[in-house]
């Protein structure tokens, strides 16, 4: 994968500023970059079966075939194609696939970024083994080379890349951090020259849930393990995996990857953030050329192992019967499955299991930045509405989840559809029950 891309403010102008010619030109540049041996194998090894519609809950909620997974990647599909494979000469000949033109980019934006979440569950049933979730990252890829990337989705990329914060703020977030441990009386360790373990936090955390934050310096803190803040690494989500600016991407892990690397962490722990999980335990090191030299963890996978070890003890949690979100990118991407069950088993939760979990489990509806996407309101909602249901169906009082995105998520549609769940951190369910002191085995 390449990391040359070219950074210039004109190469990377969203759509108004461009000419239709100048976004297709831009769009078929990224399709050509895109178009490898694996992305090849996976275009011609589709049969056209239909079977990861099933899979999809744009598709499901709407029955609309648009939104067929695989039909969402048809823009790359014509330029390979037409440009790249065997038979490419004679596809144009016969006019066997069409020539990218921009109105069906434009068209194809709505596709690829407002009824995505790249949740991967279509990835995980196509009876090809093709990763569909996978090629629609690519042709993000190409979308955002052709300036159409949404603007909610470009502009808090170009604001990460530049700042390390996705959004302008009142205070800087290392403020803010500081800030969080004076109102829930915990320290914060924050820029240590040495430590095991950098932390990062989610800026929905910052924003919506600093108890979130808080929970994870207590747990730490209780564990005893070295750790840091590091200021110029703070934010877990990456904007340009979102937008699908590759390199904006590249330079915006770099940032987390260079201060593990100067604190020298063993560790990188991911918070509750399933889409910041799959962007630095999957993609970061590839972008960054190397394997990474200390391990990719997400809180929930960390904290199962320090229990399994005997380092981390739990009390019994009061909660009543309960259901939990499985954050799509942590259980497809990462097999983070078992760990958040451990955890509650160890508190004595008692689980209720929606229909589909696990492996299977619907998206919340808002990943892959579709919740930051204003116009995408609508269709979001109307695709919650199977999830929501599947929760309703267990008949639990409390509903847990490990993603800060999914909480958010969930949180709207609550306001939105008056529902009467609101969904809580396991993190911060962990910190509550902490029991003892943390042994040292």
């Amino acid at each position: 994968m390449s990391s040359a891309r070219a950074t210039d403010s004109a190469s990377l102008a969203p759509a108004e500023l461009r000419t239709p010619e100048a976004r297709v030109a831009g769009a078929m540049s990224g399709f050509a970059q895109e178009i490898g041996a694996l992305s090849a194998f996976r275009l011609e090894s589709c049969i056209h079966c239909g079977i990861c519609a099933d899979a999809c809950h744009f598709y499901i909620a709407t029955e609309d075939p648009q939104y067929t997974p695989i039909w969402k990647v048809e823009p790359f599909k014509q330029a390979y194609k037409r440009e790249a494979s065997a038979f490419a000469p004679l596809v144009r000949l016969l006019g066997l696939k069409r020539e990218v033109k921009a109105g069906q980019l434009a068209q194809w934006q709505h596709l690829l970024f407002d009824s995505c979440n790249l949740c991967g569950r279509c990835s995980l049933i196509c009876p090809m083994g093709i990763d569909v979730a996978a090629l629609i990252e690519q042709a993000r890829h190409a979308m955002f080379d052709a300036g159409l990337a949404p603007k909610e989705l470009y502009e808090k990329a170009a604001h990460q890349q530049a700042t390390g914060q996705p959004e302008p703020s009142a205070e800087p977030y290392r403020d803010q951090l500081q800030a969080i441990g004076a109102r829930f009386g915990v320290e914060i360790p924050l820029d240590k020259p040495e430590a095991e373990i950098m932390l990062c936090v989610p800026r929905t955390d910052i924003e919506h849930y600093p108890s979130a934050v808080a929970s994870l310096a207590r747990v730490m803190q209780h564990l005893g393990r070295s750790c840091t803040f590091r200021s110029d690494g703070l934010v877990a989500e990456n904007y340009g995996y979102y937008a699908g600016g590759k390199q904006w991407q590249r330079e915006i892990s770099l940032r987390l990857i260079d201060q593990a690397i100067a604190c020298k962490a063993k560790i990188l722990l991911v918070p509750e953030c399933g889409h910041a999980y799959a962007a630095l335990r999957w993609e970061a090191a590839e972008l960054y050329g190397k394997p990474l030299p200390f391990k990719v963890l997400q809180v929930t996978e960390f904290l199962a192992n320090e229990l399994e070890a005997g380092r981390l003890r739990l009390g019994k949690a009061v909660t009543g019967a309960t259901t939990f979100q499985d954050p799509c990118e942590s259980v497809r991407k990462g097999g983070v499955k078992e760990a958040p069950r451990m955890l509650m088993k160890a508190m004595g939760v008692e689980l209720r299991e929606m229909k589909n979990h696990g492996g299977f489990s619907f998206c919340c509806g808002g990943g892959g930045g579709v919740l930051d996407i204003e116009r995408a309101a609508p269709l979001r909602y109307r695709t919650m509405e199977t999830k929501l249901r599947e929760i309703d169906d267990t008949g639990a009082a409390t509903f847990l989840t490990s993603c800060s995105d999914c909480r958010r998520t969930f949180d709207d549609a609550q306001a939105h559809f008056t529902w009467n769940k609101t969904p809580q951190s396991l993190l911060e369910l962990v910190a509550a029950n902490l029991s003892g002191t943390a042994s040292a085995t």
